[in-house]
């Protein structure tokens, strides 16, 4: 008899959905959706029934039902015709395997898992939560699918203020108080993230290529470019021209890439006050170019949290996120946003 007809192990299961097989166990415990029938009463075995049940769980949390409710309705969905019960010799027998570690719960209270796989995310988008949980299981496909259905739904600014930033924050909260674990799922989200920013960029409306466009780089030592993708893509979607130059732009190189493009604004990410280059932000704001006697010079945009505590200086401006800063440099090119000047 083949193996699927005595039931899976966990980490069979677990394989077969591309999840792990702690986030399996969790949902039998926490939501009641395991096997059917266990062999020698205690190691789950998991029948074809009971995996096309968590096949739907999946599904539905991926779509952003909280796991309570994709539960129920999986459960709802378990075949009604599948009775072969896992012998108890069926196969080798499993040891339980560890549990992720919890924290404590207050003294006097129990404490209940809250929904977005373990990730802090706090009150946000039921699409926040499914890309959670996607991200927490390495389910590429799922991540994907939700991007685009959320990009296409609610516009660039509002996906990335509400979901992709939110669920991004919380992996990164989750990756500095679990001793580097997450590092994965991170790496995994911030690709798909990156992937739909770029595609969303490439897919906007046609640029005025006469007009100057916005320059968008890393300050020197800065890593993180997906801010800076998404505004991008966020101009991309108002029609405004941009020169996308990424992570850790030599000042040098920056200094060449202003003046040959002769932007009418630069945006300069920094995330950490250790990276934040001030003196280097002051030269691009005097960075003068144009015929004689029309000399113009860009507005730079200290973008990210890196610049916080100081007061900008003349040239600069210091957005608060995403939609100020598309509503700043689309005033350079005139109103109504989105239609640059020629």
């Amino acid at each position: 008899m083949s193996e699927m007809a005595h039931g899976i192990t966990t980490g069979a299961v677990a394989r077969r959905l591309g999840v792990s097989p702690t986030t399996v166990r969790s949902w039998d415990q926490r939501y009641g959706i395991g096997p059917a029938v266990r062999a020698n009463g205690r190691h789950r075995r998991w029948s074809p029934a009971d995996v096309a049940m968590l096949e739907e769980m999946c599904r539905l949390t991926a779509s952003g039902v909280p796991p309570a409710e994709a539960a129920r309705a999986a459960q709802r969905e378990r075949p009604a015709t599948d009775t072969a019960e896992p012998e108890a010799t069926a196969g080798p027998i499993t040891t339980p395997e560890p549990q992720e570690p919890t924290e404590a719960a207050p003294p006097g209270k129990t404490r209940r898992a809250g929904p977005g796989s373990g990730l802090p995310l706090g009150d946000v988008r039921h699409e926040c939560r499914g890309l959670a949980r996607a991200a927490v299981r390495l389910d590429g496909p799922a991540m994907e699918g939700l991007l685009q259905e959320v990009l296409a739904k609610y516009g660039l600014v509002t996906a990335w203020e509400e979901i992709m930033a939110p669920t991004l924050h919380a992996v990164g909260r989750k990756w500095e108080s679990s001793d580097d674990r997450y590092v994965e799922v991170e790496h995994l989200l911030s690709w798909h993230i990156s992937t739909a920013l770029r595609r969303a960029a490439v897919t906007g409306p046609a640029t005025a290529s006469s007009a100057a466009p916005v320059v968008l780089a890393c300050v020197p030592a800065e890593q993180h470019t997906l801010p800076l993708e998404a505004l991008a893509a966020g101009l991309t979607e108002q029609g405004l021209p941009t020169r996308m130059f990424g992570a850790a732009v030599p000042a040098e190189a920056l200094d060449a890439a202003v003046r040959r493009s002769g932007p009418a604004a630069v945006a300069l990410w920094s995330q950490a006050r250790s990276t934040a280059n001030h003196s280097l932000a002051r030269h691009v704001a005097g960075t003068a170019f144009g015929v004689l006697g029309a000399r113009t010079a860009p507005l730079v945009l200290l973008a990210g949290p890196g610049w916080l505590g100081r007061t900008p200086a003349p040239g600069m401006v210091r957005p608060t996120g995403l939609r100020e800063a598309i509503g700043v440099i689309s005033r350079l090119y005139g109103e109504p946003a989105g239609r640059a000047a020629g």
